[in-house]
């Protein structure tokens, strides 16, 4: 039970939680100062606010006491000059009503901390009845005391009771954090910079485009995570090269054999045989120039802005002229940075294939967010759903739905998805509305 709500509360941290490198560093930062700022305040509130509080309402009910003593000695004729005289030195307003009582309903009061304290250093210092309005004025605070001989009214001013300097404190405290902040946020920044130019060109890499100028910088764990794509980088290309290479000297090795066993075969007399020889090494001769003819495509040919609406209308307009039915239908202008000749490659393999094998066949192009789609139905016989995967395999042909006389060398859809894949994208098999097969290729922008 603990464990299912353990998993329920991460997975609520981790839809709060940034997804970012970035904003997850600034969490980091930012949580530590913010509870600093609530440490530092209740602190503050708690002992700074409470202690000058209450001595400013200690220093305002001693004065008052200290009047009220003065005046019982002076007796009522010097009344009057004594309070002027006090209130100009003391910062507060005194007027004597002699003969008056105090109200039986006291004016209603505050439960601010200001009031609190003023209260009860009251009751301490003068310990006589009193009543306290703190709400009808913003600025002061009007006190009536009830004295042997009537009641004096006292007008407080609110600076007397109350220390700007909790305001400067939490105005310093929050204004530092923004510093701070932003600051944070700014170094935060050039700390991850290097990591998305890291995540951009392997992300460029993968989609078979170079990156020439790809430096490592920033943080020595950044820089030791970007000399390692570099030196994967190198690898991955020297592997490309070294096949270029080895099947360019392999292409050279078979067409001689295979040039001197077509010739041996036109010397000989015609027979059931001798035709069977030559459909194998004519077919032998297809598999060898296929592969190759792409493995050198994808070693030497560089990405270009290319237009897929005009380079799938050459295809179609190439598969009308062999006879195959095509409906094509391209949404707006798609551009893309591809390798043209491997890609109308991969596109001549998907509507060879599919013509083959079907008597229609519609393509669809258009972008779909950040990824352009194209998908080629067609209303053949389709291919069972748990063999869509193998067909992908070198030389795999599925002899039970598709017709062995009239089938490839296996190498088509193999082809096909190696150059889509080389782009960064994918090339996955359904089934189609029609009832026969549906290629569907991505390429990401």
């Amino acid at each position: 039970m603990s464990s299912h709500y353990e998993d329920g509360d991460n997975k609520v941290l981790r839809q709060i939680a940034p997804r970012s490198l970035l904003g997850r560093s600034l969490l980091i930062i930012v949580t530590p100062l913010i509870l600093l700022q609530v440490v530092s305040a209740w602190a503050f509130y708690e002992r700074h606010w409470d202690n000058v509080t209450k001595r400013l309402a200690n220093s305002v009910a001693g004065d008052i006491s200290a009047v009220i003593a003065l005046c019982e000695q002076a007796g009522p004729e010097r009344e009057p000059e004594l309070l002027r005289t006090a209130g100009a030195a003391m910062e507060l307003g005194f007027r004597l009503e002699p003969g008056q009582r105090l109200a039986a309903a006291p004016p209603p009061a505050s439960e601010r901390l200001i009031d609190r304290m003023l209260a009860r250093a009251l009751n301490e210092r003068v310990g006589r009845p009193y009543l306290m309005d703190t709400i009808s004025f913003p600025d002061q605070v009007e006190l009536k005391i009830q004295l042997d001989d009537g009641v004096l009214h006292v007008v407080v001013p609110l600076n007397r009771l109350f220390s700007s300097t909790s305001y400067i404190f939490m105005l310093y405290m929050v204004g530092t954090s923004l510093v701070l902040f932003a600051v944070a946020t700014v170094f935060m920044r050039n700390q991850v910079r290097p990591l998305r130019r890291l995540a951009k060109a392997a992300d460029l890499f993968g989609k078979g485009q170079d990156v020439p100028d790809f430096k490592p910088q920033g943080a020595t764990e950044v820089r030791q995570a970007a000399a390692a794509f570099n030196r994967m980088r190198a690898r991955i290309q020297r592997q490309i090269t070294q096949r270029t290479e080895m099947l360019a000297g392999v292409s050279h090795d078979l067409r001689t054999p295979l040039t001197r066993m077509k010739l041996q075969l036109a010397l000989l007399r015609g027979g059931p045989e001798i035709e069977d020889l030559k459909g194998d090494v004519a077919e032998m001769e297809r598999m060898v120039e296929g592969y190759l003819a792409f493995a050198r495509g994808e070693g030497t040919e560089r990405p270009a802005e290319t237009d897929l609406g005009l380079l799938l209308r050459d295809v179609v307009g190439d598969a009308r002229r062999e006879g195959a039915a095509v409906d094509l239908h391209v949404e707006d202008r798609l551009v893309a940075l591809v390798r043209p000749n491997a890609l109308r490659r991969c596109l001549v393999n998907l509507v060879s294939n599919a013509a083959r094998f079907a008597s229609q066949v519609w393509i669809r192009a258009g972008q779909v967010g950040d990824t352009i789609e194209i998908t080629v139905d067609d209303d053949g016989p389709g291919i069972p759903a748990d063999r869509r995967e193998d067909v992908f395999k070198p030389f795999f042909r599925i002899e039970g739905s598709r017709n062995p006389l009239t089938g490839g060398t296996g190498l088509g859809l193999t082809i096909a998805r190696d150059v889509v894949r080389s782009h960064g994208g994918d090339l996955v098999l359904l089934e189609a509305p029609t009832g026969g097969l549906r290629a569907r290729l991505s390429l990401p922008l």
